[in-house]
């Protein structure tokens, strides 16, 4: 069999202002009058891929489908088609799909899951499509990808924009922070763009369409999406085969991955069969409906909202990528989507007001030895001290004076425990908790352990048992089981049925 060559590859940053939004065009001398003239008439990108969306929803009302996926008429499709073999008997009103979708025993779990256990799930997730679906569907198709690559989102994070995984993979497309730097969304202590529906998609596919080009494979791009580019590409070496349902039967891919592109499909084959499967009665939300206007940087979005009528919660569901009460304060201009129709109401009450952010809450120095990163740790913001060093104009490294003032970044009257600061103050999973104290302890024992040579005596791991309670019943010094076990300890935790050494 002829293996493709597989090759890592450092991503490119493919997005550029002019990309997301032409309201970034700067006015040029004698230009000016023309440019914002051009400005005004013309919709941005992500307001033109808006109307479409809510176009497409409005001409496809009661449809059997999600809308957002790809509607194919097999005699008149232009684009490359796939047909659901097998499951004729199911009598489906869509065999047709824009990706590989196969109907197995693994896809058959799936969707038996989210007939049953994982109903509700399904219908959730169906319901925010209603209001992302067709917009992502639109970005993926003028990226040249296929439509249904929804129902990979869907499986990620169930269309949600604040979805979090216990790994830091945040948004609808469930972007670990490095790749969404590679693909060019920004990631700071004021915006997070993962959340941002229409840029986190754009990224996602220029990522995608990456993965497809070294694997020329749809089901493995979709599993490196997954597990990583990586790791796919050493389970094709390990295997020799370039099949992903060959793969998923080896042992090297976690289960994760091996049920990943399963359940995608599963979502697919329901997700363009509604009433075939029983889903008639889904309430989709509303299609995202917007108008963009350009802002300052640091301008207070509470007090902006008020001024045009609006809940902040409108601001915050138009534009989650923003973290806190305010436009970034390391931008001159920020593009804001605000509800349709508020656009002149903008131009009238507010376009030439100041709304520059100055409610902060304020700190007493109670020491003479501390400096702004003392503060900022604090008060939980030590990964980003330079807000601090922004908001007061003063050097993070300078000595401040006991009595003296310091600006911090929460909104007077308003709790740091509050929803908006959660990632402030989020505890970790415990299982992330546990795999760091492990990887500590094992550092420590390793400093300072002495390994057993030749051992004569060995213990049999019996179920419940830890190194703790082995070092307790065997009277074994702890760093010294550790060290003179590292060939299992140093692959995972101890399991029943390990035999460790103790003399």
């Amino acid at each position: 069999m002829h293996l493709r060559v597989w090759k890592p590859f450092v991503a490119q940053i493919f997005l550029s202002a002019t990309l997301i939004s032409c309201s970034h065009i700067k006015p040029v001398d004698n230009k000016t009058e023309t440019i914002t003239k051009v400005k005004e008439e013309n919709l941005s990108r992500n307001r033109a891929w808006m109307k479409d969306a809510i176009e497409h929803v409005d001409e496809n009302k009661g449809a059997n489908y999600i809308v957002g996926s790809s509607q194919i008429n097999p005699s008149n499709y232009k684009g490359k088609t796939y047909f659901l073999y097998g499951a004729e008997h199911l009598k489906l009103d869509n065999y047709y799909f824009d990706m590989p979708v196969v109907y197995n025993k693994a896809v058959k779990k799936w969707i038996h899951y989210f007939l049953n256990r994982g109903r509700g799930f399904f219908e959730r997730y169906s319901a925010r499509g209603g209001r992302y679906a067709p917009i992502l569907g639109k970005i993926l198709e003028d990226h040249g990808l296929p439509r249904d690559l929804i129902f990979l989102a869907m499986a990620e994070s169930g269309f949600q924009t604040g979805a979090k995984s216990w790994a830091r993979a945040v948004g609808p497309w469930q972007f670990m922070p490095y790749t969404g730097k590679r693909f060019g969304l920004k990631i700071d202590w004021y915006v997070d763009e993962r959340r941002d529906p229409v840029k986190a998609t754009i990224a996602a596919a220029q990522y995608l369409k990456k993965l497809y080009g070294y694997f020329g494979s749809w089901e493995l791009a979709a599993a490196a999406y997954n597990a990583g580019e990586g790791k796919v590409g050493r389970a094709i070496r390990r295997y020799k085969t370039e099949n992903f349902w060959s793969l998923r039967k080896g042992r090297y891919l976690k289960s994760e991955t091996k049920n990943y592109v399963p359940k995608i499909m599963a979502l697919a084959i329901i997700g363009k069969n509604l009433k075939t499967f029983g889903f008639e009665e889904i309430d989709f939300h509303a299609p995202l409906d917007f108008e963009e206007i350009e802002v300052e940087g640091g301008i207070d979005l509470i007090a902006l909202s008020k001024e045009l009528g609006i809940d902040f919660e409108d601001i915050q569901y138009l534009n989650p990528e923003i973290l806190r009460w305010f436009t970034p304060m390391n931008v001159k201009k920020y593009t804001l989507k605000i509800p349709a129709g508020l656009k002149d109401v903008y131009a009238q009450c507010c376009e030439n007001r100041d709304y520059k952010a100055v409610a902060f809450q304020r700190y007493e120095v109670r020491g003479s030895k501390s400096n702004l990163y003392d503060v900022a740790k604090k008060f939980k913001i030590k990964k980003a001290p330079y807000v601090l060093a922004s908001l007061n104009d003063y050097s993070s490294k300078k000595r401040l004076k006991k009595g003296q003032y310091i600006y911090l970044p929460f909104r007077e009257g308003q709790s740091r425990k509050n929803a908006m600061y959660a990632d402030l103050y989020e505890k970790p999973r415990r299982v992330v908790v546990r795999r760091k104290n492990y990887r500590k302890r094992m550092r420590i024992a390793k400093s300072r352990g002495k390994k057993i040579m030749s051992p004569s005596r060995w213990y049999t791991v019996r179920r419940g048992d830890s190194l703790w309670s082995v070092a307790k019943k065997t009277k074994t010094n702890l760093d010294t089981l550790i060290v003179s076990n590292l060939t299992i300890l140093n692959r995972r935790q101890i399991r029943a049925g390990d035999k460790l050494a103790i003399r």
